[in-house]
């Protein structure tokens, strides 16, 4: 596949992602619908039409460039072996979290209690679990689609379940910079599986906004986790006052 096709591609899983249709783009650059969904069988952009259609979405050229880059690899999770191994091994988690975050070794080593030769380590497992190509000078390329996520329920997704349980929820959200929400309803089986694709493509869109910052320093950037979720429940409170 040329880089042309893994351009296109690229911009084709973002669309989707952030839940537009060929009709906005139409609509935002002022063309037919049907000369975008020409221009995207053809693949044949012009570098300004690239650009027109990037700003529609919030990105530079340069930012659809890196996202293209690292989807030429295909590793979009690891194993059940290779997370369990990550788990048994918090410092091990910790830098891989951060390099999938757009972490150098030289901001882990300033930012994080590790001596060089243990950073080193970590590095070389990361590469041979195929996370990173290690390069000279402590330099590695991020081997991850930008789609990449931990296995679901997976040994690295409970650790953190758990983790949550203890110290997530603590406080009351109440900063400028978080928020809780809770809504209590009755819906049906169909309405649920409406609500659980939207809450796909909301965590498939924080993806790609995490993914487009990763090119920012890291100075500009600080550790957020987003917890989207519906299940059936009803306070236990309540359901003992239930008939039999």
């Amino acid at each position: 596949m040329t880089k042309s096709h893994i351009l296109v591609n690229t911009l084709k899983k973002l669309l989707k992602t952030r839940n537009m249709t060929y009709r906005q783009v139409a609509q935002g650059l002022g063309l037919s619908e049907a000369s975008i969904k020409r221009l995207f069988a053809t693949g044949n952009f012009t570098l300004a039409r690239l650009d027109q259609i990037c700003l529609l979405m919030g990105l530079e050229i340069a930012d659809l460039v890196r996202m293209a880059d690292s989807n030429r690899y295909r590793l979009n999770e690891l194993t059940e072996e290779q997370e369990k191994e990550l788990v048994l091994d918090p410092r091990m988690l910790l830098v891989s979290f951060l390099v999938i975050n757009g972490w150098s070794f030289d901001a882990i080593f300033r930012q994080y209690k590790f001596t060089e030769v243990e950073l080193i380590s970590c590095f070389i497992k990361l590469d041979k679990l195929k996370l990173i190509e290690l390069l000279p000078n402590n330099r590695f390329k991020l081997l991850t689609t930008t789609n990449f996520s931990w296995r679901k329920n997976g040994p690295i997704l409970a650790f953190f379940t758990e983790r949550m349980k203890q110290d997530y929820f603590v406080g009351n959200f109440q900063a400028d910079n978080e928020a809780i929400m809770f809504a209590p309803g009755m819906l049906s089986e169909s309405s649920c599986k409406t609500m659980l694709k939207k809450m796909e493509l909301l965590v498939s869109e924080f993806n790609a906004i995490n993914h487009q910052d990763a090119g920012l320093p890291i100075e500009q950037r600080s550790a957020f986790s987003m917890v989207v979720a519906l299940r059936p429940w009803k306070p236990s409170i309540f359901s003992k006052l239930r008939k039999t």
